[in-house]
């Protein structure tokens, strides 16, 4: 959802060298992106005097915080970089030298946009746009036929898992029963991606579907990833990491909200992609925010089987 800021940017201060600082789960990401001259991968535990060090020695002029941290704030200074920009958020006001007042009730793309447009920055689209190389697109290809793909079938992936808990988590048994229909009606064949944290999702998924499943949960990098879903017909997905980055590769995404603000976090399509299809069942306490359900989870045991294949089935027809 950074990733219209980041362009942004990019446009902005053209002949600038622009670097991205990240913790090491999303750093490979932005090998994919477009203009970014390099990756700064910080530490995981994420104390400031350690991310001071990883700053240090980048000679940097100046630095824009995404996240309202105050800890990358605190590390940002204490590595000498002179001009600190972000939202006047999280106590940090006195750390940056260009503090902008945050916004309300926008998307998250939207959110950042309006930093960088605070700070002189024209905003493009609000279309993120990732790329994969042709070697991710291989290695993706290579892993598909080595699962149990016959490299002809049309591939539709589901992701069955959702980091933030089970509240935002649609059925195993509903997301079998997709895989069943789309297997045995339109010959599709189906790949569960994921990451190791999501197998449990995945298990369960297999286990309740008559479909042949191709399970690469836990199995994939990054690029690879993205060499996997650009192979894909789409994308069937809980609000989740996977979600916006097969939006942003262009992928067709069926997305399932719940608990969650779709207003704030709905996938967006990259430019000349097919828009996300978002599908939601409105209940008195949806949107709650909670990780798990204290009650019976209808606002996300009401989407229906039926209309999550008839979204999926979209894209079944186009080229990969």
């Amino acid at each position: 959802m950074a990733l219209p800021a980041v362009a942004d940017v990019r446009r902005t201060w053209p002949d600038a060298q622009l670097a991205i600082a990240a913790r090491p789960s999303i750093a490979p990401l932005f090998s994919l992106v477009a203009g970014v001259d390099r990756v700064v991968t910080l530490p995981a535990a994420g104390r400031a005097r350690d991310v001071a060090a990883a700053l240090a020695d980048g000679s940097f002029d100046a630095a824009i915080f995404l996240p309202n941290s105050f800890q990358i704030a605190l590390a940002a200074r204490r590595a000498g970089i002179p001009e600190r920009w972000g939202y006047r958020a999280d106590w940090r006001g006195a750390l940056l030298t260009r503090a902008v007042a945050r916004p309300s009730g926008v998307h998250q793309a939207e959110y950042y946009q309006h930093l960088v447009r605070r700070l002189g920055c024209t905003n493009g689209p609000m279309r993120p746009e990732l790329c994969a190389s042709a070697a991710a697109r291989a290695a993706g290809i290579e892993l598909l036929r080595a699962s149990g793909w016959n490299g002809t079938s049309p591939i539709v992936a589901l992701a069955p898992g959702a980091a933030y808990g089970g509240a935002k988590r649609w059925p195993a048994e509903s997301f079998a029963s997709v895989a069943t229909e789309l297997s045995e009606t339109d010959g599709a064949t189906i790949v569960l991606v994921g990451a190791a944290v999501d197998a449990r999702s995945a298990d369960e998924a297999a286990q309740s579907s008559r479909a042949p499943i191709v399970n690469i949960v836990g199995k994939t990098d990054i690029p690879r990833l993205a060499g996997v879903l650009c192979a894909a017909r789409g994308l069937i997905t809980n609000d989740s990491g996977a979600m916006h980055f097969a939006a942003a590769l262009g992928v067709p995404v069926t997305a399932l909200f719940g608990p969650t603000r779709e207003k704030e976090t709905r996938p967006l399509a990259s430019e000349g992609s097919i828009e996300p299809a978002v599908l939601t069942h409105d209940v008195w306490c949806r949107p709650c925010m909670l990780r798990e359900c204290p009650l019976v989870h209808r606002c996300m045991r009401g989407i229906t089987v039926d209309a999550v294949v008839a979204a999926a089935r979209r894209s079944l027809s186009r080229t990969v």
